[in-house]
Parts: structure tokens; C-alpha cells; sequence
């Protein structure tokens, strides 16, 4: 038990073994704003601290073991009781959503360099479905793989947010590949959010749609072989193998992909945890429900 007063200066050596901390963390942690020492000798230097002071010296400590970086650490010190509870819980579920999504990676990977793929792809149960004629206003950007999910979520924001003037919304949003997304190839692809009204939806697109390059097209009946993924599963590159594994399925059946790959996303992104679906990947085919399925 610490009964030692809290008028007592410390030096940063004793300071540092009541604390279990070292030196130079509290070096660090003085810099950083984290811990400031009480005082400061101006001729030497030598930093002193009070007793009450090494709750909040461990305090750092841990949140350190939970490799939460150090400006979010001072965030959570300088905020009160409840709004820090409230920044570690939002620290948390990032790591965890990042732990979700390394661990599809990693099982990817495991089956790509152990030559086992088509194992990894019978993990996705893979259907088909109907799609009716749509109208659909949309976003169309060249965008890397590192620069698609904000876009993504910007994009269908801005058009689910011209939607009301358009009818509505009338199904799920979606995105189309144009061509490949990757680090190192930029597509283009296309946010889309089927709507109402298609005469609300040009009028609206000449007004106010060239800010955003939207514009406003008949996406035509489709049947579409498609996988369902999880939040986890969304991000590049693990994402890779629900494209893969639809793709393998629909050669199995000699089938043909007859337009651009597209993810559907019918969940509220922000309020679903990293193992809920969120999204389908989906391919548009012709041949479905004609001959046998192969066993």
C-alpha cells in the first residue's frame, strides 16, 4: 500500500520503481503530454514528481499494453470517466474489427500457399438471384485499393442523400468494377443507388449532379451469381477470395459472366460488428438453372 504523502517530490528515479515504469518512459510520456512532471529544476534539469502522480503513470502503462498509440493514449488521460470509458471502447472494437480482418487474410493466404485455394473457396456458400431493371444514380472514380473504402462510403452517402429527391431508394446500394481495383490498377468504379423516379433522377442530375460526375442510367435485368461476406471480409485483400470463389463456381457450371463484378451492401456498415453480413459479391451470369449442376 502507498501511504507515502503527496506533498513528497520525487526524483524520476524513485519515482519511475513506485510507478514500474522507466526512466526513460516517463521521459517520453513528459514530451508527449501524457505525465508532466510536478517540477522541473531549472539549473539541473532534474525532474520531480508527487506520489498521487504514479496512478496515472500506470495508467499509461497499461493502455500501452493494449499498443493503443500514444496520442490516442493521451486522449483517453485527459478525457473524464465516462468519455474515456467511450474512447477505449471505440479503440477496442477497431482492433478488433483489424484482428477479424487479419485472421480471413491470414486463413487466404493459408490456403493460396499451401496450393489448397479450392478449399478456401468451399467456404462460400455461392446462389443466384434475379435482379429486376433499376434506375440508378451514380458516382463513377478511378480509385486504388487503398483510397476505395472512404470513397465507397462518401460516395454512397452523397447519393443516398440525393435519393429523396429521386423517389427514394428502392434496393441496396451497390458498386461496379469497371476493371480491376487493386494497389496498383485504379479501375473505375461506380457507387450506384437504384431510385423511384427516373425523371426526378435526370432533372436532379442536371442540376446538381456534375459536381460529383453523377449521372443517371438503366441498369438492366440481371441474374447474378453471388456470395455473401461478413464485415471482416470486406477488406482488400482477403476480399479476393469471395471474388474467386464466385468466379470458380460460376466456371464450374460453364456458365459466363456477362458484365462487371459488382458488392452489394444491404447492412447499416457503421452499426454491424466485424462478423455480421454486410455485403454480397456478385457476378451477373447467363446459363443459371440451364443443365446440371456438377456434383
Amino acid at each position: 500500500m502507498d501511504d507515502a504523502r503527496d506533498d513528497e517530490l520525487l526524483t524520476i528515479g524513485a519515482f519511475a520503481a513506485r510507478a514500474r515504469l522507466s526512466a526513460k518512459a516517463l521521459r517520453l510520456y513528459d514530451r508527449m503530454g501524457l505525465l508532466v512532471p510536478d517540477q522541473v529544476d531549472e539549473a539541473t534539469g532534474y525532474r520531480y514528481y508527487r506520489p498521487g502522480q504514479a496512478e496515472r503513470a500506470r495508467l499509461v502503462a497499461l493502455l500501452r499494453q493494449l499498443d493503443m498509440p500514444l496520442a490516442k493514449v493521451a486522449d483517453v488521460v485527459h478525457a473524464d470517466g465516462p468519455e474515456a470509458a467511450g474512447l477505449l471502447d471505440a479503440y477496442w472494437a477497431g482492433v478488433e474489427a483489424r484482428v477479424a480482418g487479419q485472421r480471413t487474410l491470414a486463413g487466404y493466404l493459408r490456403g493460396r500457399l499451401s496450393g489448397r485455394s479450392s478449399e478456401v473457396y468451399g467456404k462460400f456458400a455461392v446462389e443466384t438471384v434475379d435482379v429486376p431493371e433499376q434506375v440508378v444514380i451514380s458516382e463513377t472514380r478511378h480509385t486504388l485499393a487503398g483510397e476505395l473504402p472512404a470513397w465507397i462510403g462518401a460516395s454512397l452517402g452523397r447519393l443516398e442523400e440525393a435519393a429523396r429527391e429521386c423517389g427514394g431508394v428502392t434496393a441496396a446500394p451497390f458498386v461496379v468494377y469497371h476493371a480491376e481495383v487493386s494497389m496498383e490498377s485504379d479501375g473505375p468504379a461506380e457507387s450506384c443507388v437504384p431510385v423511384a423516379d427516373e425523371a426526378a433522377a435526370r432533372a436532379w442530375s442536371r442540376e446538381r449532379g456534375r459536381a460529383w460526375q453523377s449521372r443517371v442510367r438503366v441498369e438492366p435485368a440481371r441474374r447474378l451469381a453471388y456470395t455473401r461476406i461478413t464485415k471482416a471480409q470486406v477488406a482488400h485483400p482477403q476480399i479476393l477470395a469471395a471474388f474467386e470463389a464466385v468466379e470458380e463456381w460460376v466456371a464450374a457450371r460453364g456458365w459466363t459472366v456477362t458484365g462487371p463484378c459488382r458488392e452489394v451492401y444491404f447492412a447499416d456498415w457503421e452499426a454491424s460488428g466485424p462478423e455480421d453480413p454486410v455485403c454480397d459479391i456478385a457476378f451477373p451470369v447467363s446459363g443459371a438453372g440451364e443443365g446440371p449442376e456438377p456434383n
